[in-house]
């Protein structure tokens, strides 16, 4: 308990964010930079073939989209169960870290299955490498979430956390809101941009 409690303690005093919660803003700052050299791989090469470059010029959003929304819908569980913690509602903390990762598992499975319905592999082409490498990277961050979110389970569970004593909670939620603003950025490079160009 004391590991889980002593990140909550701020650093200087009352006003002030933990450490951990810097360690995530930095976590987040380096991640989100990989994350926009990658894209601008992709459209620097779009920018240089043009759509021909696109295996496909109108992407399925059979599970893509359905799959968007299941994601979007886990932010509002994961803030569903940041209110509860802050109420003092540990059931109703409780039961939006469960369906949040609930959805995140869901997201993960069609992911893989998406990956499986691809008319092109990692090895196809340059379009091919970046969209596994790209998608890929972004499920790796998935499952560090759900990872995340599974030990928060547990220390809310054994009761770690309070009105007072949270903000391993709050950098849990704050990790997996990047999580899903960043697939929406993938979403839109791969499943929308060649319908639109």
């Amino acid at each position: 308990m004391s590991a889980v409690v002593a990140d909550a303690v701020p650093v200087g005093g009352v006003g002030r964010r933990s450490v951990g919660w810097w360690g995530l803003v930095t976590l987040i700052a380096t991640e989100a930079a990989l994350f926009a050299y990658l894209l601008f791989a992709y459209y620097y090469i779009l920018v240089q073939f043009g759509p021909a470059w696109f295996p496909e010029r109108s992407p399925s959003l059979k599970l893509a989209l359905p799959n968007t929304i299941v994601l979007l819908i886990s932010s509002a569980t994961i803030r569903w169960a940041e209110r509860g913690m802050r109420r003092g509602a540990r059931g109703m903390a409780l039961g939006g870290i469960a369906l949040t990762f609930l959805l995140g598992l869901a997201f993960l499975i069609v992911q893989l299955f998406e990956w499986k319905a691809k008319p092109y592999s990692l090895r196809s082409g340059s379009y091919g490498s970046l969209y596994f490498t790209i998608t890929g990277f972004h499920m790796a961050h998935v499952t560090a979430g759900l990872v995340a979110l599974l030990l928060l389970f547990v220390w809310c569970l054994k009761g770690y956390f309070d009105t007072r004593r949270h903000v391993p909670l709050l950098i849990g939620a704050a990790y997996w809101h990047f999580v899903d603003v960043v697939w929406l950025a993938v979403f839109f490079t791969f499943y929308l941009l060649p319908r639109l160009w």
